[in-house]
């Protein structure tokens, strides 16, 4: 069967009109010889032949039906089929080892175009007269089988492309969310104007900072930086690094806060700033306050006097001392700038020791002293009223009374500026400061007592009183009373006097 087919036919691209015979181009009288196109006569031509050159003429431009050079003379030089519906149906069939079928209107296409006469079936149409023989396709009375319908994608797999697609674009979307603000503050840190390290100026309020012995360039940065002269020590020190033959002394110096690093180094160098500074102590004032005073004035740090304060057994004071608060002697310090906190503290307590010995306090009696010293010099008003407040006190723990000392409630609710207190406060049994609540002494001093307070102590005032009173806290006035009577009506008086002066309570 191979030995018949038309390979010019059969592979040459075109539809099957192209490939069908025309009157002009076959013989009608049964020869398979054509004559040229100038009329004469040709070499004899198969039909299979015939119709490839047929083929050729109709698929090729005019010129090429003029041009014999231009006919594929072999099968290798024949064109080749660029999609399936250029593949001649029968070698579609073969190819698919598959019989095509039957239907009406393939079958007529087939019966019209090469059926033998008497061959066709049913639909199959007749063939030209005398034009007996094989079918184009080389099978007699089938049908050309029908092209494929070209391959599509199927919904299922295009509804999971478009899955595919949104995860990743919410994926896509989730990551960005996360991402941007992330994005966004090191954007923001790298664009940002960076903030100065320095003040500009000259400063504001006045500080007094020190400089202690063997302080170098970086201590000193440190402790302008501590006491708020300057905005950073790195700034500072930057500047004197650049500065050449810069020497500081030892001494405390009246600056300014906020001053730029430039001026500050300047105002060291200024001899008029150096002054000689001291810590003062006033009468009556707590612990708290004179850690405060050494941090400012001495050039100390927080932690250093701090870490001094609590190290109560480095000083030699009586055991069972938890605190130094009472045994700091009220006076004033010169500020010694090689000292340390524990120096100051020490100078501090040796000074109390000296006042305690010089008026004729016992060791044993010391703490006792202090303890009473200290809660006279809160709630006593002028240096006058010191023995009476005393014996007020020594005649309430005689006769076993509670002291009922607002001072001593405050101090033990942390508040050492005051000796006012609300109810609530006074009965809090909590509060083992409370001395309305609790019988006898505070169980520590309420702050460090001067020489006037501990002479009162020693030597009280002889009197029955047991209660008092200021009634002017601007003067001092207190009243002194016998009786509970008595002392309601001085009470009363300082309530309306508290009433005119509300800036009080």
């Amino acid at each position: 069967m191979a030995d018949d087919l038309d390979w010019n036919a059969i592979i040459a691209p075109g539809n099957d009109a192209a490939r069908r015979a025309t009157p002009a181009d076959e013989a009608t009288d049964g020869r398979d010889d054509v004559r040229s196109a100038d009329g004469d006569a040709a070499q004899p031509r198969s039909r299979r032949e015939a119709r490839a050159r047929a083929a050729g003429a109709a698929r090729a431009p005019r010129a090429a039906e003029d041009d014999p050079a231009e006919r594929p003379v072999s099968p290798a030089d024949a064109p080749v089929a660029r999609d399936a519906d250029e593949v001649h149906p029968e070698v579609r069939a073969l190819l698919d080892d598959a019989a095509p079928t039957a239907g009406a209107g393939t079958a007529a296409a087939a019966g019209g175009q090469d059926g033998a006469a008497g061959d066709g079936g049913p639909g199959s149409g007749g063939g030209a007269a005398g034009g007996g023989g094989r079918g184009s396709g080389g099978r007699r009375g089938r049908a050309s089988r029908p092209p494929r319908e070209p391959h599509h994608r199927t919904r299922g797999g295009l509804i999971a492309g478009i899955v595919i697609v949104a995860l990743v674009l919410a994926a896509g979307i989730g990551a960005y969310a996360f991402a941007a603000p992330k994005i966004q503050q090191v954007v923001g840190a790298l664009t940002a104007p960076k903030e100065s390290d320095d003040y500009t100026g000259s400063g504001t309020t006045k500080v007094t900072i020190t400089i202690k012995q063997g302080d170098i360039g970086e201590d000193v940065a440190k402790t302008l930086q501590r006491s708020g002269v300057v905005k950073t020590s790195t700034a500072f020190y930057k500047l004197l690094l650049a500065s050449n033959d810069v020497q500081f002394q030892p001494g405390s110096y009246a600056l300014k806060k906020h001053m730029s690093a430039k001026a500050a180094l300047a105002a060291l160098q200024d001899k008029d700033n150096k002054v000689t500074a001291s810590i003062i102590i006033p009468e009556g004032t707590a612990l708290k306050d004179i850690e405060a005073g050494m941090v400012s004035k001495a050039g100390l740090s927080d932690a250093e006097v701090s870490a001094a304060a609590k190290d109560v057994g480095a000083y030699g004071l009586p055991s069972g001392v938890t605190s130094l608060e009472g045994w700091l002697f009220p006076a004033t310090y010169p500020i010694n700038p090689g000292w340390t906190a524990k120096q100051y503290f020490q100078s501090m307590v040796d000074t109390m020791k000296q006042h305690l010995a010089a008026a004729g306090v016992a060791e044993a009696d010391q703490e006792h002293v202090i303890v009473f010293a200290s809660l006279v010099q809160r709630e006593a008003g002028l240096a006058a009223d010191y023995p009476k407040v005393a014996r007020v006190f020594q005649n309430r723990l005689d006769q076993g009374m509670k002291l009922q000392s607002d001072a001593t409630v405050a101090y033990g609710t942390g508040n050492t500026h005051r000796v006012t207190t609300t109810d609530a406060e006074r009965n809090d049994a909590s509060n083992p400061y409370n001395t309305y609540q609790h019988t006898g002494l505070p169980p520590g001093p309420i702050s460090n007592p001067g020489d006037i307070a501990i002479q009162a102590v020693l030597h009280p005032t002889l009197g029955n009183w047991l209660y008092f009173v200021t009634v002017n806290l601007e003067t001092g006035e207190t009243v002194f009373s016998d009786t509970y009577a008595e002392h309601q009506q001085a009470v009363a008086q300082f309530q309306a006097w508290l009433r005119a002066n509300p800036s009080y309570q």
